[in-house]
């Protein structure tokens, strides 16, 4: 099987030309940030009753649900597959290991927006936010990247 040729800025295109409310988060967020790390996915959090518009963004690239809608409204959870893949959260809120509540909205009304070239954007939570996003599994490697982002956060107050 070959590697399909998966354009990033076109996908990311396609995804802020849907219409659907879709932060982007994860490793793929801090490696936008300039931040030095390796990730071979996509991690996106979705406005719950915007996934038909973010699959249907998705559809020309080949990924491929792995839940129907309505399956993945139940599980909070879902992704989209080929040789790509991403991983969508739908949750309204989610708890950080700490039981901090981490609301969608609230995060939405407060992201950045990251022009990639000629009509291409990006959404991701302001960094404060992103660090919350990490806190959520906690895992070694979340631990790093939380350390990246306060690193980026001092630098940016200075």
């Amino acid at each position: 099987m070959e590697p399909s040729a998966f354009d990033e800025l076109a996908f990311f295109q396609a995804v802020a030309e849907s219409g659907a409310r879709a932060l982007l988060i994860g490793r793929r967020a801090l490696v936008l940030l300039g931040l030095p790390v390796l990730t071979a996915d996509y991690d996106f959090w979705l406005a719950i009753d915007d996934i038909g518009a973010f699959n249907a963004a998705c559809a020309p690239f080949g990924l491929s649900p792995t839940r129907t809608p309505d399956a993945a409204r139940q599980s909070g959870r879902y992704a989209l597959e080929n040789d790509e893949h991403v991983d969508v959260l739908v949750a309204g809120s989610v708890p950080t290991v700490d039981g901090t509540r981490v609301d969608f909205e609230v995060l939405w009304d407060r992201k950045t927006s990251l022009d990639l070239g000629p009509g291409v954007r990006v959404h991701v939570p302001a960094i404060r936010d992103l660090i919350l996003t990490k806190q959520v599994a906690s895992r070694p490697k979340d631990v790093e990247d939380i350390r990246l982002l306060r690193l980026l956060l001092d630098e940016g107050e200075r």
